[in-house]
């Protein structure tokens, strides 16, 4: 970690970790980029040939229009491992290198993904809700729910995160089947050519894919119609993998068993028909979010930018577009 103030070289978009924020301000002498209007403008036409480098998380992100305002910004540094709110073709296209916080947070958001799958066909948290509400003496024993050992899952997107909810699945006896764009060589797992193929074999459908324009609305309607009215789905993935009005449409209409959610599209709004089901379990996005994970994120965050302020190289660079 840097104890050398780099003359303001550094620009925090968006809010981040406090403890991280305290950093970059005491540290780097980064300001944080002003809201948009007149005050950012003034700011950009000021101070922006100072910047060589972006802190930002993917709640955040930053597009091509930043970028291009300022001239000799060299890197975007993202806390997290999703990067789908920057302008991966504008950084590509302009030379911005960016950088992500890959594997230290695949352990904590696998362990939620099973957290969710056993919530969700349990209904753990209904049951809480159940006994709480002083329901158990008046109404007898909660209704019957689905077993979660030796279901058989699918998983869209076996990456890093993807593999290590398999490998946890896997204790559990589940048979599990994936798709990605490519078959994963030596994969111990069934490899299915489709999204909507998968979602026919299975009954937990986990989502696990990037984010980005390329996996926008992957989990189609069709998708959700495949999966089944006795069908499961998990998403700790991006909310824009999944078609989120044909997803509520099918859960509050009893097309789909129920799901467990951790991201949704619009970010903190969450569908309010979701609010009144008992099939489905919400959570506020806290698949990364423990002070073990949280702390190895800002750790590598800050190894990124001490490697790029120093050498113009990244430690975790995330690939980008071919320019044509």
């Amino acid at each position: 970690m840097s104890t050398q103030t780099q003359d303001s070289a550094v620009l925090q978009v968006g809010p981040l970790m406090p403890s991280l924020m305290r950093t970059l301000a005491d540290d780097y002498a980064a300001p944080v980029l002003p809201d948009p209007g007149p005050a950012r403008e003034a700011f950009l036409a000021e101070r922006g040939p100072q910047i060589k480098a972006i802190v930002t998380s993917g709640r955040s992100g930053v597009d091509a229009a930043l970028m291009e305002a300022l001239p000799n910004l060299g890197a975007v540094i993202n806390f997290g491992v999703g990067y789908d709110t920057t302008d991966v073709d504008a950084a590509a296209r302009l030379g911005v290198a960016v950088s992500n916080t890959p594997d230290v947070l695949t352990d904590c958001v696998a362990d939620t993904a099973v957290g969710l799958l056993i919530d969700t066909l349990r209904q753990f948290t209904a049951s809480d809700r159940y006994v709480r509400a002083g329901r158990w003496p008046v109404d007898g024993m909660y209704p019957l729910t689905r077993q979660v050992s030796n279901t058989r899952v699918g998983i869209i997107g076996l990456g890093r995160i993807g593999g290590a909810i398999a490998k946890r699945l896997n204790a559990f006896g589940c048979t599990i089947s994936y798709h990605n764009r490519h078959e994963v060589p030596d994969s111990p797992y069934t490899y299915v050519v489709s999204p909507v193929e998968l979602a026919r074999e299975v009954d937990v459908l986990v989502i696990a894919a990037a984010g980005g324009d390329g996996t926008r609305g992957l989990v189609s309607r069709e998708v959700l119609d495949a999966l089944g009215p006795e069908g499961y789905l998990i998403n700790v993935a991006r909310g824009s993998v999944i078609d989120q009005d044909a997803l509520v449409d099918a859960l509050v209409n009893r097309r789909l068993a129920g799901a467990g959610l951790d991201v949704f599209v619009g970010e903190p709004a969450v569908p309010e028909e979701l609010f009144g089901l008992d099939t489905v379990v919400l959570l506020p996005h806290v698949g990364s979010g423990t002070v073990q994970t949280r702390a190895a994120m800002e750790d590598l965050t800050l190894r990124n930018l001490d490697a790029f302020l120093r050498t113009g190289e990244l430690v975790t660079p995330v690939p980008l577009p071919t320019l044509r």
